[in-house]
């Protein structure tokens, strides 16, 4: 028997899906994974079976699914409140400088050779979007980014993931990801809206193919990539001094 959830929320939102497509037009993970033995009773259920299936796989006490990488690097930075330079590698991906101006910060490249994981330093976020494999989680007190992006070794197509030790954290980001709306409270409920929120958070369907990637994948992968796949972002017209 999978994992199934320990606790039931009491309140739940309108039924799925609202407008009852029918179950041709629907996609077809989530009964895939019910085959597969995991229980749930609304979608929303899967994505944290998901959480915990990552939480559990990467090491960490927790993980928090969101819609794409950038997303979770960004809600990081916010969540850390990070200001004035970051220091980044110079050959990475163009999104994470993006997302440190986005955020209010000022990138600053660095050469810097990395393979699957490197820092934004000073503020303990841990980029290792190139990197899937049993017991990833570096450092007790980082927020360590996962991608799902279709050339990743979980290729869901979309989708990130913030690993964390900090209970703190992960209720922070739990709001964050979905407009700051508390899932286990009944939607036309005063306190519904605990916080000004993001519209970042992962669906039903891409959490279960997730779910059943993770079934049939290898567990221990070598890193995807590394600096000498990136160009030199300080050529790059948006980033020059």
């Amino acid at each position: 028997m999978r994992d199934s959830l320990p606790i039931k929320n009491s309140s739940r939102y309108n039924s799925w899906p609202l407008g009852q497509l029918p179950i041709e037009f629907q996609r077809r993970e989530p009964e895939l994974i019910r085959n597969d033995g995991y229980i749930w009773d609304d979608p929303r259920d899967i994505v944290d079976l998901f959480e915990s299936k990552l939480a559990k796989f990467a090491n960490s006490k927790y993980a928090i699914v969101t819609d794409c990488a950038s997303h979770a690097i960004f809600l990081s930075l916010k969540y850390r409140k990070a200001t004035g330079p970051i220091v980044i590698p110079a050959n990475t991906y163009a999104s994470i400088p993006m997302q440190i101006i986005h955020a209010g910060a000022i990138p600053v490249f660095e050469d810097i050779r990395w393979s699957g994981v490197y820092e934004l330093s000073p503020w303990k976020i841990i980029d290792s979007a190139a990197r899937f494999t049993r017991d990833m989680y570096l450092d007790r007190e980082s927020l360590q980014i996962l991608s799902f992006q279709i050339k990743k070794r979980l290729p869901i197509g979309r989708g990130g993931a913030i690993l964390t030790d900090s209970l703190e954290a992960y209720e922070w980001f739990k709001l964050a990801i979905y407009d700051g709306r508390d899932l286990k409270s009944p939607y036309d409920h005063p306190d519904h809206v605990k916080t000004i929120g993001w519209h970042f958070y992962m669906t039903p369907e891409d959490a279960a193919r997730g779910i059943w990637l993770m079934d049939r994948i290898p567990e221990i992968n070598p890193d995807t990539m590394d600096w000498s796949h990136y160009p030199d972002l300080r050529q790059w017209k948006p980033f020059r001094k």
